[in-house]
């Protein structure tokens, strides 16, 4: 009986990660027909709906989402913000997977380990993002973890972003003949168009989000911009937004009018119910950085709805900063973002017990973005003057088998004067390495630059081009941690980041036409005393292509586990009881 209890206790010590609580969901992307701005059109859709489903853990959980390709074009799936830690192989972009057929699935399986926050996720090939495949993900904290503010009485998601009604295969095209996209026709707000505050703008007809709220209550809103390439600025008439979190790193809270909100960020605010409902009010998303009288159009509103409410929404939207020609003064509202370095996160050790500004760069990487030019009668954009040729075989499956030349370790250091072209070059990062980088924005618009795998510390931004003297402004105490950053045209922005997740990561431009014509690398983190312990093996159902195509089994549909783990203790527990019972008598 004494060895069946350690059996007992030994398997339950290994089996599903360590016991955590483990999720399953599952995710069939299609095309279905929609008007968002009264014009009816295909957009993608996760089980029917429009935004995708909500992704709601908890810190530690085991994940698992089947992934259904019901599209005629491959697909994949990336979770931007989720580390995966030593986990590439669930990251879903090209460098790291190979992609779901139509018609197939595939089964990812992550563990959100130690995070917490507002993410989201969305399809990461052929430019699908533009035509929607995208939703919110929420890590809570643990119950044994404070927060550093009141339980908000409710959370809203509101997932705001530019929207064009061409939709993904258009866009595709329009930018392969080497035009730039243009101005988009509107925002959405949760995947609708605006309220008809101008009758002008606006038709008639289109269906508008309104969130419903308790007068006096306080509400968590964790806003994402999911948007195409449009920098918006993000304001609710007659209320401060409270700043508590970004992609997963609470911040010292302040309160703010108005808010920018870049492409790929993700910010959670409290806003407190405390107006006298004589109306409802406006939720406004409207385009940043551009002429915005110009862009009028370009703008989302939602409807504010108090429970006692006497009346509809009326009169001009609330005023978006006119700082438009004084981009220094914008800055100032990204600078004054900070760490809370005493809220614990999703450990109970506090935020700020990593002391980065005391550890010693190893690696310094300047990485300059330019507009598109043409390469090889191709419209491409590069950064340090290679545009990036994604590989036909993923780079860490390649590394394992042994496959020769799918991408080089190659990737520059600093730009160099020389012509721009088309290549795989990947950074050959050090594991364990502190490495600053650069990004260095010399394209003639606002980008959002995301890292894969990490969070990383931004120190500072600036105009102007950076040099060795701009480290004496950087801040070395409270910088906020965050895995997507803004870079204004014509500025820098530095980042710091501890090089502590194996495999490979991908770094680029989040705005996607930059990225579909070639901003992005990868970084390539190796621990060359690899035991098991720093890098998790490829899952079962890993697929194959490119040069290890014939690896690749008939069927090509996988579900990760066959048996939940809590029917599957349960099951063993009751083995385990039948076989005491058994050797009992």
């Amino acid at each position: 009986m004494a060895l069946l209890l350690l059996i007992h206790i030994a398997l339950f010590s290994t089996l599903c990660f360590a016991a955590d609580p483990s999720v399953f969901l599952d995710f069939k992307l299609s095309y279905i027909t929609l008007s968002p701005l009264g014009v009816p059109q295909r957009v993608i859709a996760v089980n029917g709906a429009f935004p995708g489903p909500v992704v709601n853990v908890t810190t530690n959980y085991n994940v698992n989402i089947n992934v259904h390709n019901q599209l005629d074009e491959n697909l994949l799936m990336t979770w931007p913000g989720i580390q995966m830690r030593r986990n590439s192989w669930q990251d879903g972009v090209l460098g790291t997977n190979c992609p779901i057929h139509p018609k197939k699935n595939f089964t990812y399986q992550f563990q959100v380990k130690d995070q917490i926050g507002s993410f989201f996720y969305f399809p990461s090939l052929n430019f699908q993002r533009a035509s929607g495949g995208f939703g919110p993900i929420i890590i809570n904290n643990r119950n044994i973890i404070a927060i550093p503010f009141a339980h908000p009485d409710a959370d809203i998601v509101l997932l705001v972003g530019d929207w064009y009604t061409k939709n993904h295969t258009a866009l595709r095209t329009t930018l392969e003949s080497g035009e730039e996209l243009g101005m988009p026709d509107g925002v959405l707000i949760n995947g609708k168009g605006p309220y008809r505050y101008n009758s002008t703008l606006v038709p008639d007809g289109i269906e508008y989000e309104i969130i419903n709220v308790d007068p006096g209550k306080t509400y968590r809103f964790r806003v994402h911009n999911v948007g195409t390439s449009t920098s918006l600025n993000f304001r609710i008439e007659g209320h401060n937004l409270l700043l508590v979190e970004t992609e997963g790193f609470y911040t010292t809270q302040q309160n703010f009018t108005s808010f920018d909100i870049h492409v790929g960020q993700s910010y959670s605010f409290l806003v407190t119910m405390d107006q006298n409902a004589t109306k409802d009010y406006y939720i406004v998303a409207s385009a940043r950085f551009v002429n915005e009288t110009v862009w009028e159009r370009v703008t989302g509103v939602a409807i504010l709805h108090y429970s006692n409410s006497k009346g509809p929404a009326s009169g001009p939207l609330p005023v978006a900063p006119s700082d438009i020609y004084n981009q220094w003064s914008a800055m100032n509202q990204p600078r004054a973002i900070r760490q809370n370095t005493t809220a614990s996160g999703a450990r109970p050790n506090p935020q700020g017990s990593f002391h980065y500004g005391s550890i010693n760069v190893t690696d310094t990487y300047v990485i300059q973005s330019l507009p598109p030019v043409r390469i090889d009668g191709k419209f491409r954009a590069t950064l340090n003057g290679i545009s990036f040729v994604n590989p036909d075989t993923p780079i860490r499956l390649a590394d394992l088998h042994k496959v020769k030349g799918a991408y080089k370790l190659d990737f520059p250091n600093k730009p160099h004067d020389r012509t721009p072209h088309m290549d795989r070059s990947v950074i050959n990062a050090t594991y364990k390495g502190f490495i600053e980088i650069i990004l260095q924005n010399n394209d003639t618009k606002m980008q959002s630059f995301h890292m894969d795998g990490y969070a990383f510390f931004v120190v500072g931004m600036d105009f102007g081009v950076w040099s060795e003297n701009s480290r004496n402004n950087y801040n070395k105490w409270d910088a906020i941690s965050r895995s997507t950053t803004e870079v204004y045209p014509g500025g820098w922005t530095a980042v710091l980041v501890s090089l502590d997740n194996v495999g490979v990561w991908n770094l680029r431009v989040e705005n996607l036409d930059r990225w579909y014509l070639g901003q992005e690398t990868y970084m390539r983190i190796i621990n060359p005393e690899e035991n098991g312990k720093t890098e998790m093996v490829p899952p079962d159902n890993v697929i194959y292509c490119g040069a290890l195509q014939s690896l690749q089994k008939e069927s090509q549909s996988s579900s990760a586990m066959a048996l939940h783990c809590g029917n599957f203790k349960l099951f063993l527990t009751l083995a385990i009881t039948i076989l005491a019972l058994y050797f009992h008598f």
